[in-house]
């Protein structure tokens, strides 16, 4: 039976540590690097995208799905997606995926799949295998590597974290469903034609019956209304304060002083993302 190996890439940091972590401790495994592109994914996904590559010194497969977003949504009347009705992930992330490795599995290939799962993340799961032939390991997960060894991974690789995590905790499309309230808020200011088209695509859903709005019970309109914002922020800085002040002093991980805004929100909605666009 011949073997493929593939990993596949969000454009997040502990993907992007799992490449890294395979090409420096198997360099001679003839990895495919993949990633599933909705065409909705932040600039600056795509800017690390390109700098893992030439790090990798292999190209990374593009995945487009056949149908797109806008595609997709009026397939599903209109409906924005959720956490309850993920068909986002389904059909622009797994469908893809599924397709690329098809017909090797069928022929009898068998495919290893790496996912990038920490040691300290017991809570998540990852895709699930749907073909006898098909593999998933979790290498970031049986080595003991937690959320500082992926950090110090990339920082000794020189090519750090994305830039978007100045303002974000997660990659994935600019409007997806899991952001905290406090990121879109970040999102307008930082990318506001991206803010602009979620709330056509959040008016055209209403519109249509969607019971769903992007952000839980509200509209982007209120969200973005000045004293909204200044709630938003400002519950935001007690959250921030809060985390801070719970988490323990570690001299020895200085460069993990900083809390992610997931972090500010609590663990239930860490572990609840989608480990296809997240990770």
């Amino acid at each position: 039976m011949s073997t493929r190996h593939v990993l596949g890439l969000s454009g997040g940091r502990d993907s992007a540590a799992l490449a890294v972590y395979m090409r420096q401790t198997y360099p001679d495994l003839p990895i495919e690097y993949f990633f599933t592109d909705t065409g909705k994914e932040l600039p600056e996904v795509y800017e690390f995208l390109g700098r893992l590559e030439g790090f990798l010194g292999r190209p990374i497969a593009y995945l487009n799905p056949d149908r797109d977003f806008d595609f997709w949504l009026k397939e599903y009347g209109n409906f924005l997606p959720s956490p309850r009705t993920r068909w986002c992930t389904r059909q622009l992330k797994l469908r893809p995926f599924e397709k690329w490795v098809k017909s090797d599995l069928e022929s009898g290939t068998e495919i290893i799949s790496y996912v990038a799962i920490r040691a300290d993340e017991p809570a998540r799961t990852g895709m699930q295998s749907t073909h006898p032939n098909l593999k998933i390991k979790f290498p970031l997960q049986e080595h003991g590597l937690d959320k500082a060894a992926v950090v110090e991974l990339l920082e000794s690789s020189g090519l750090g974290l994305p830039t978007y995590y100045d303002w974000r905790s997660r990659s994935g499309c600019t409007f997806c469903f899991y952001q905290q309230k406090i990121e879109w808020v970040r999102l307008k200011r930082t990318h506001p034609e991206a803010f602009e088209e979620a709330k056509v695509y959040e008016k055209t859903a209403l519109e249509h019956g969607s019971p769903f709005t992007w952000s839980d019970r509200e509209s982007l309109s209120e969200l973005e209304q000045p004293e909204r914002v200044k709630q938003i922020e400002e519950d935001y800085e007690r959250r921030l304060a809060r985390a801070k002040a719970r988490r323990p002093k570690n001299p020895l991980r200085a460069n993990l002083t900083d809390v992610e805004v997931d972090e500010a929100y609590g663990t239930a909605e860490v572990s609840a993302s989608c480990i296809v666009c997240h990770k």
